[in-house]
């Protein structure tokens, strides 16, 4: 078998799942639909069984909620060993018109080392994703050509990406450790350093129905936990200790960017975001100022042989 395995995690119940990605039928230009059930209670479990036996979807359900991008390594692998030539990681909260995936397929089977991406719009047609940057000499995340000064890095999206199975098999799929958020932008960079181009395909849309797994519409105390945490976790793994201790002073400021994404005003009345900012900012500390493991000395080599 060749061709594209959509895969796509789903954590609680199904519905938004049904209602944006699964309202185009994917099967016509999709080897694949792998659905990865990150568990969330028994009831939710089965309504995600009984709607992969529905709709002819491969059922992909994890022991526990293994976090987005482990997740994604279990639905590749299961698309992968359906013989599939590349994968589409995609969000449930996503509508992707099947024309829009047989393009991204043909773009990375053409070039299986760039990584590739759609155009993203929100439901009113605003844009919501078409390229973006991240510092690494701040940690700050914007969209291309919004962010000043050198160091910069391009990223793409995890809500929605085309690898062809050579350049994800050389990657190892998402890094462990990110649980959600981050690890797109982790992804991106080891493809960078692999020598992969990232490309957003600026012709192909998708609609992203935004805050549809959020709570209320609000960003949740996770996405604020995360995302304070992991900023400080990419920068662990990536940067020289130098630049790491910078992004550990500049925490705070950034746990208040993160914050103010939702507006001041909710904080007022929901303080969880706050105390979410300082479980992640505390946690991110600990990890960016835990001890570098020293390598493994190998055996000895032999000094030059006398003469």
């Amino acid at each position: 078998m060749s061709g594209i395995g959509v895969v796509v995690v789903n954590y609680g119940d199904p519905a938004v799942l049904e209602a944006n990605l699964l309202r185009h039928d994917l099967g016509a230009v999709s080897s694949a639909v792998v659905v990865v059930d990150n568990f969330s209670g028994a009831a939710h479990r089965e309504a995600v069984a009984r709607l992969c036996a529905r709709r002819g979807l491969e059922f992909c359900p994890l022991p526990t909620n293994a976090g987005f991008g482990p997740g994604v390594n279990a639905g590749a692998a299961r698309a992968l060993d359906l013989g599939c030539d590349a994968v589409l990681v995609v969000n449930p909260d996503l509508r992707v018109p099947p024309e829009v995936v047989a393009a991204l397929h043909a773009e990375v089977v053409a070039d299986p080392r760039r990584v590739v991406a759609p155009r993203i719009v929100r439901e009113d047609g605003r844009l919501w994703f078409d390229g973006a940057e991240v510092s690494l000499r701040t940690g700050r995340t914007r969209r291309t050509g919004r962010l000043p000064g050198p160091d910069l890095r391009p990223w793409l999206t995890g809500a929605c990406l085309a690898v062809h199975r050579d350049l994800w098999a050389q990657l190892g799929g998402f890094s462990d450790g990110y649980f959600l958020y981050w690890e797109d932008v982790d992804l991106s960079l080891r493809a960078l350093e692999l020598g992969a181009s990232l490309h957003v395909r600026a012709d192909l849309e998708a609609v992203h129905l935004v805050g549809a797994t959020q709570q209320h519409g609000f960003k949740s105390a996770t996405y604020v936990e995360f995302n304070c945490r992991n900023r400080l976790l990419f920068a662990r793994r990536h940067l020289p200790a130098r630049r790491v201790a910078r992004f550990v002073v500049s925490s705070p400021v950034y746990a208040a960017e993160v914050l103010r994404r939702d507006g001041w005003r909710r904080l007022l009345r929901d303080r969880s975001p706050v105390r979410a900012a300082v479980r992640g900012t505390v946690a991110g500390w600990r990890i960016a100022l835990s001890p570098r493991r020293r390598p493994v000395a190998g055996p000895a080599r032999p000094g030059p042989a006398p003469r």
